[in-house]
């Protein structure tokens, strides 16, 4: 079961997964956001407090809240630094043969039963999860773009999936005040 206390894995720096990672960060979660470029974490980091310093400006959180939710986000080159997350979104480049190696890669590192989840929104979640050893364990959590703002989010379930991991996955986003479907 995932909660409040779960810890988050965000792979991927851009806007999605800088959006993801607010999100959870904003609900208290410990989150990992991993990307191989240094720069685009840098410039991940640049942008999440210029957001939030929007937010404060405009009355919409406080500046504590925005100290909170920045200090709740680890910026990690190292994928090792999602090794004790309980779930891991990946928000990289659409293309399935490098989704599937970080997603090999990932199930290396994290421990059983960690759910590992794609935001694709042109993939087949099945292709993806079909590359795992664990295939039950991988879903589709499709958040629309920009995150923090659009409350629609897609829990896409393969066949493979397990029911309790589509369950735990959407309960988790509905608790972010996300509106969810399945899809």
């Amino acid at each position: 079961m995932l909660d409040n206390k779960s810890k988050i894995g965000v792979i991927g720096s851009g806007t999605m997964g800088q959006g993801i990672a607010q999100i959870a960060a904003t609900f208290g979660h410990s989150v990992v956001l991993y990307d191989v470029n240094e720069a685009a974490l840098t410039n991940a980091k640049a942008s999440l407090e210029k957001i939030l310093a929007r937010l404060v400006e405009k009355d919409r959180i406080t500046e504590e809240k925005k100290t909170a939710i920045i200090g709740n986000i680890t910026f990690s080159q190292s994928l090792e630094a999602t090794k004790d997350c309980n779930l891991v979104i990946e928000a990289i480049v659409e293309n399935l043969e490098i989704k599937k190696k970080v997603f090999q890669d990932l199930e290396k590192l994290t421990a059983e039963g960690t759910i590992l989840a794609s935001n694709t929104s042109s993939l087949s979640i099945a292709s993806i999860a079909g590359a795992l050893e664990n295939p039950e364990n991988f879903i589709g959590i499709h958040f629309f773009n920009p995150a923090p703002l659009m409350p629609l989010v897609e829990i896409i379930p393969s066949f493979i999936t397990s029911a309790e991991v589509t369950k735990t996955s959407r309960d988790l986003i509905d608790g972010w005040k996300k509106i969810t479907v399945l899809a």
